[in-house]
């Protein structure tokens, strides 16, 4: 019986918030390990100073995951969207995608868009499972391993 309010406290307590500079080193840690050509310090900063959607999902003082999107005309760009190590294959991802799509649309955007490599299998079930569709592909978009470089496939939803 005690590990149930103690589950309740913990879900309680999670909450989206904006990426700010005091955040940045923890958001870079996870990025790291996440990804084998993660973004840089200067990627993140470039993009909050160009204003795009930069949502952390916290619990208490422990970074879930996070995203990155880009607004344009009548849609949005994910550019980013990572969960921590420790909290993969929970649902997280499900719920930054739905957290996403919710800011998406009070943007009046008709359209998500993505891209994601090629070898990323595992975010491409999440991707279709969510009810992104596969609409093209970009030749060589990624940098990938000695110099070579990865195809991407380019999916989207309507919103």
């Amino acid at each position: 019986m005690s590990s149930t309010p103690q589950l309740i406290a913990e879900e309680t307590e999670l909450r989206f918030e904006t990426l700010t500079v005091a955040r940045l080193d923890t958001l870079l840690q996870v990025e790291q390990v996440a990804y084998s050509h993660p973004w840089t310090r200067g990627n993140f900063i470039d993009a909050m100073s160009a204003g795009y959607q930069i949502q952390l999902l916290m619990q208490g003082e422990d970074l879930v995951g996070y995203f990155v999107a880009m607004q344009g005309v009548d849609e949005v760009h994910l550019l980013n969207i990572t969960v921590a190590e420790a909290h993969q294959r929970k649902g997280w991802a499900h719920m930054l995608l739905q957290a996403l799509m919710v800011w998406s649309r009070a943007q009046n955007a008709q359209w998500l868009w993505l891209e994601v490599r090629v070898s990323n299998t595992r975010a491409r079930e999440i991707y279709e499972k969510f009810g992104f569709r596969r609409v093209g592909e970009r030749k060589r978009y990624y940098p990938g391993d000695l110099g070579e470089r990865e195809d991407a496939i380019v999916m989207s939803i309507k919103l």
